[in-house]
């Protein structure tokens, strides 16, 4: 009776497990495919224009591309991550490829903290906007490991 409900209990645990790792896969796909959308309009290029110019390792870009054509660039790449993370079910492990692809784009964002002026400041106007990709990296990373070992699971 007692290992009864202890393989239901383990049974209710995998469940919410894979609850979660949904809602963060899920979560993730709609960040990337609204955030990458939004790139494509002159009020989200010019919002991130202070951030993406005082990087040392983007801000070349605009003198390049300009405004939009450097907003539509990430644009294109965050669409592009959100697409094929939602690929998941057909393809685990290019879902799991792009999860963690996606780390890139969070740890690139997350370097803004440092390379914009007064971004650490609590007060700052993109502190919060900034500080939200560290639960984004951590979903990136579960959801590209949960999917390369299902991936793994087809083929062994």
């Amino acid at each position: 009776m007692m290992s009864a409900s202890i393989a239901a209990e383990e049974r209710r645990v995998q469940r919410i497990g894979a609850v979660g790792i949904g809602v963060l896969r899920y979560g993730l796909i709609f960040l990337l495919l609204m955030y990458g959308g939004l790139k494509f309009f002159a009020f989200e290029a010019e919002g991130i224009q202070p951030l993406v110019s005082s990087s040392p390792l983007l801000g070349w870009l605009y003198p390049l591309l300009g405004t939009m054509g450097t907003s539509a660039l990430f644009g294109v790449i965050e669409i592009a991550a959100g697409a094929l993370i939602a690929t998941r079910r057909w393809w685990p492990r290019v879902s799991g490829y792009a999860s963690l692809g996606s780390t890139g784009i969070f740890l690139v964002t997350l370097s803004f903290l440092f390379t914009t002026p007064g971004a650490l400041s609590p007060l700052h106007p993109f502190n919060g906007f900034l500080l939200k990709d560290i639960f984004l990296l951590g979903a990136a990373l579960v959801t590209a490991a949960e999917a390369l070992a299902a991936a793994h699971d087809r083929t062994a």
